[in-house]
């Protein structure tokens, strides 16, 4: 079972206890949006809570990369799309897209790196067969949309007396 490109599993609305002293969405309310739209695609994928409960695996995000593109003021409705742009055997590449509901303008870019984990041993563990299927045939389908600019930026500052990498 693989899934449509972009999924478009989670919507949202900026409200008042999230908007920081500059007027805005703060930085860690991005994530928030961010982290239920992941949690709306792992329930899709079929690795969600019910895999959890089920099988006492998880996925954990060990890496992330935001990029900050609009403002978002209180009362922002948003809808979140999502690509799953890689899996191996026990991790799972994905992006989110945070879009103005209305007009559909980006307002950030999130990517992450995520490991399949066995919650007994804390440790990562490859996906079941059906589990690994599913998402290599998602992220198949997924690879020939035209790529989200953005996707693998590095952060970084140039010139000057910054150390060359």
């Amino acid at each position: 079972m693989q899934l449509p490109a972009p999924i478009r599993a989670h919507e949202d609305q900026v409200i008042a206890a999230w908007i920081d002293r500059n007027g805005h969405l703060n930085l860690a309310y991005y994530l928030v949006i961010f982290d239920r739209a992941t949690d709306a695609v792992f329930d899709l994928l079929g690795i969600g809570a019910a895999y959890t409960e089920a099988s006492g695996h998880s996925l954990f995000v060990v890496e992330t990369h935001t990029l900050y593109e609009r403002e978002l003021a209180q009362g922002a409705r948003v809808r979140v799309e999502s690509r799953i742009l890689g899996a191996d055997a026990k991790r799972l590449h994905l992006a989110h897209a945070m879009r103005r509901a209305e007009g559909g303008a980006r307002a950030a870019l999130l990517e992450a790196m995520v490991l399949h984990v066995d919650l007994a041993t804390r440790r990562a563990v490859p996906f079941p067969p059906a589990q690994a299927a599913t998402l290599a045939e998602t992220a198949q389908a997924h690879a020939v949309l035209p790529p989200w600019p953005g996707i693998g930026r590095a952060i970084a500052m140039t010139g000057g007396n910054m150390t060359k990498r």
